[in-house]
C-alpha cells in the first residue's frame, strides 16, 4: 500500500518467521530488522527471561524496491519494499497464536536448527504454511554451532535433506539457507555480528512478488496488540486483512459491540491518511478499555457475523494419527479466533456421483514429526484465493440430501486406498465467534501431550455457512438433510390370510406402533407389504402383503402341526404356525430418519 502521508510510497510485504521453539526466530528478526513497531519482539517479560517468543512481533526493515517488483507494479509506483516480520511463537502449546499469525502472511521463513534439524513443531509450522502462505524460504541457523572443518558438509547434508522433506508439498524446490543470526548463542555480546544475513536479504528480495492487494469491500483488520496514550485514546496495532480504512473512518469491534472513529492512523510511527488490504498499522481510536481486545478483530460496522455454530467443507490433515469421530470436540480455529468446537461429520450418499476431494494422506512410512506429503500444488506462484476451493466448497447445497457419518471417511468407500470423497462438517461453539464468510477453519488437538512426537494438527476447510441464532438447532438446521439409515428385522409368526401375515420381535412391548403405520417392509421371500398397525399387546404387528404372499411364502407357512390333547384320540385344530425354527421368514424395514429433524419423522424412498 503507497503511504499516503509523504512523498514516499512504500511496498508492504509481510513474512512470517515460523520454526520450533528456540530454533532462533527472534534473534533472526532482530537481525534483519532496522525499525521495530510497538509490539516488536514479545513485550512479555516472561519470555524476556526465558529467551523464548509467547506473543506475535512485528517488526520491519526497509529497501530498495527490486527491478522485478518495478516490472509488476505497472502504472503503481513505490519508493521503497517494506518487509513486515512476523515472529510467530515456536512452543508447542501456543500453535493457536502461529495459526493467527500465518493469515497474514505473504511470504514464509521456516527457521530449522541445522544441529537438531526437523521437529514436530517444525513440521506443524510448515503444514501451517501449505495451508496458508504460497511461498517459502527455509533458515539454516546457528551454523556457528557446527565444527568449523565440518561446516559446509554439514549444511549441504541438511541442505539435501530439507529438498528431501519438501519434496512432495507445495514447496517443493524453495531455496534454503544458512545463516547464524546470533553468533555465540543468547548471552553473547552484541557486538558479535550476524553471518550470512546480508545474503538473506538478498534473497528475500528476489523471492518477493506483488501481493493481491484490494481497497474494496469492507474492512477486516486483525488486532494482536492493544493500548491505551493518556489524552488520545486507544492504539489498536494489526495488519489489515481486506479492504481499507481512513482517518475520520467509523470502526466496529465485534467483541465489544461498540463502534469507534479513527482519530489517527500510523505505519511504523510514520502518520498516514489511510491503509489498505496488506499494510501494517496502527490506529487510535477514542478510548475504550484496551483490557477487553488483547487480540481479536476491526471491521466496517454490520461487516462481521457472531455465530454460535458453521458449516465446513472438511479435509483430514494426513499426518495426525486419531480418528476424526463424530461428536468429538476440538480446538477449532477460525478467523482470529480459537474456541472448543464439538464436530459432526457428514458426506455424500453412495450412490452420489461427486469429485472426491483431493488426497492429502501422508505415506505410511513416512516419520509423523515429518512435513505432510500432501498433493498440494507444488507451483511457487503466488496462490489466488480463488485456488484454495476444493470440490466440497463448490458442491455443498441446502438442496441436496448428506447422510450422516460416525467419523470423517478415508479413501473411496469400497475401493482402498484412493482420495478422500467430499465431506462437510457441522461445528457447534462452544462461546460465539466472529468471522468472515469463507474464511480458513483449522481443527487441532492442542491437549495432546506437548512433548509427543506427533501433528496435532488435524483437519483443514473452509467455513461455507454461518449461524448467528442460538437456536439454530431448531430455526436454521432443519434445512440441512442429513439422514442416518435404520434397519429392523423381525420374523413372521403366522399367516392370517394370503394376504395378512403377522409378525414379531421387530418392536420392543413399550414401541408407540402407530408412527410405523404404513412404513414398506419386504419379506425374505421377496414380497412387499405394508405395516397396518400392531395386534396385541406384546409388540406384535399385522403386516398387509401388497400383491398376496408367493407359492414359496405359502410352502413355508403351509407346514403346520396338531397339538396332540391330553384325551388321547382327540385332537385339537391349532392356529397355523410358520415352523419359524427351522426356515423362519425374514422381515426388513428400512427407513431414513433426518438427524436435524425436529419431529423425527420416517421416510422411505
Amino acid at each position: 500500500m503507497a503511504n499516503q502521508g509523504s512523498s514516499r510510497k512504500i511496498l508492504n510485504f509481510n513474512v512470517g518467521v515460523l520454526g520450533h521453539v528456540d530454533s532462533g526466530k527472534t534473534s533472526l528478526a532482530k537481525a534483519l530488522s532496522s525499525t521495530a513497531s510497538t509490539a516488536a519482539f514479545d513485550k512479555n517479560p516472561q519470555s524476556r527471561e526465558r529467551g523464548i517468543t509467547l506473543d506475535l512481533g512485528f517488526s520491519s526493515f526497509t529497501v530498495d524496491l527490486p527491478e522485478h517488483l518495478q516490472e509488476e507494479c505497472g502504472d503503481r509506483v513505490y519508493n521503497s519494499l517494506q518487509f513486515t516480520l512476523v515472529d510467530c511463537p515456536g512452543h508447542a502449546s501456543l500453535i493457536r497464536t502461529i495459526i493467527g499469525g500465518a493469515q497474514i502472511i505473504d511470504l514464509m521463513m521456516l527457521v530449522v536448527d541445522v544441529v537438531k534439524g526437523v521437529q514436530t513443531q517444525t513440521a506443524e509450522c510448515l503444514l501451517i504454511g501449505e495451508l496458508t502462505c504460497p511461498r517459502m524460504v527455509v533458515i539454516l541457523n546457528k551454523t556457528d554451532l557446527l565444527p568449523a572443518a565440518k561446516r559446509q558438509a554439514a549444511i549441504d547434508k541438511m541442505t539435501k535433506r530439507m529438498h528431501k522433506t519438501l519434496e512432495n508439498t507445495r514447496f517443493k524446490g524453495c531455496p534454503v539457507i544458512a545463516v547464524a543470526a546470533k553468533p555465540g548463542g543468547p548471552e553473547a555480546p552484541e557486538t558479535e555480528v550476524p553471518q550470512g544475513v546480508p545474503e538473506l536479504i538478498e534473497l528475500l528480495k528476489a523471492q518477493t512478488y506483488l501481493p493481491h492487494r484490494d481497497a474494496s469491500g469492507p474492512l477486516l483488520m486483525a488486532v494482536d496488540h492493544c493500548f491505551s496514550i493518556r489524552g488520545q485514546g486507544t492504539v489498536m496495532t494489526g495488519t489489515v486483512l481486506q479492504g481499507a480504512l481512513s482517518l475520520n473512518d467509523t470502526v466496529e469491534i465485534p467483541a465489544l459491540k461498540v463502534t469507534r472513529k479513527v482519530k489517527s492512523v500510523q505505519m511504523f510511527r510514520q502518520p498516514v491518511g489511510s491503509a489498505m488490504q496488506g499494510d501494517r498499522v496502527g490506529v487510535c481510536v477514542t478510548q475504550f478499555d484496551p483490557k477487553l481486545l488483547e487480540r481479536g478483530v476491526v471491521c466496517t460496522p454490520g461487516s462481521l457475523r457472531t455465530l454460535h455454530a458453521g458449516l465446513i467443507s472438511v479435509r483430514k490433515i494426513g499426518y495426525f494419527r486419531g480418528a476424526l469421530a463424530t461428536r468429538t470436540k476440538f480446538h477449532i480455529t477460525v478467523g482470529h479466533e480459537t474456541v472448543m468446537a464439538r464436530v459432526s461429520f457428514f458426506g455424500l450418499p453412495p450412490s452420489s456421483s461427486s469429485t472426491p476431494a483431493t488426497n492429502d494422506k501422508a505415506p505410511s512410512d513416512q516419520s509423523p514429526a515429518q512435513p505432510p506429503a500432501d498433493s498440494a500444488s507444488t507451483d511457487t506462484s503466488p496462490a489466488q484465493p480463488s485456488s484454495d476451493l476444493t470440490p466440497s466448497d463448490k458442491t455443498f447445497s441446502f438442496d441436496r440430501e448428506y447422510v450422516h457419518q460416525e467419523e470423517y471417511v478415508i479413501g473411496q468407500p469400497g475401493m482402498g486406498e484412493g482420495p478422500d470423497p467430499e465431506q462437510w462438517a457441522l461445528l457447534e461453539f462452544e462461546r460465539p465467534v466472529t468471522c468472515p464468510s469463507f474464511c480458513l477453519v483449522i481443527g487441532s488437538k492442542l491437549d495432546t501431550d506437548i512433548h509427543a512426537n506427533a501433528c496435532r494438527l488435524a483437519f483443514q476447510g473452509r467455513l461455507l455457512e454461518g449461524f448467528e441464532d442460538k437456536g439454530f438447532l431448531e430455526s436454521a438446521l432443519p434445512r440441512l438433510k442429513v439422514f442416518k439409515t435404520k434397519q429392523r428385522q423381525g420374523l413372521v409368526e403366522r399367516v392370517t390370510d394370503d394376504y395378512t401375515v403377522i409378525g414379531r420381535n421387530l418392536f420392543k412391548k413399550e414401541t408407540n406402533l402407530q408412527l410405523f403405520v404404513g412404513l414398506k417392509v419386504r419379506l425374505s421371500t421377496g414380497e412387499e407389504g405394508v405395516i397396518e398397525g400392531g395386534f396385541g399387546q406384546s409388540g406384535k404387528f399385522k403386516i398387509r402383503v401388497l400383491e398376496g404372499l408367493g407359492a414359496e411364502a405359502k410352502q413355508l407357512l403351509s407346514s403346520t402341526s396338531k397339538k396332540k390333547t391330553k384325551g388321547g384320540n382327540k385332537t385339537e385344530p391349532v392356529k397355523e404356525e410358520a415352523k419359524t425354527d427351522s426356515q423362519p421368514i425374514g422381515i426388513s424395514l428400512s427407513f431414513k430418519r433426518y438427524v436435524f429433524d425436529p419431529h423425527k419423522k420416517m421416510v422411505q424412498s
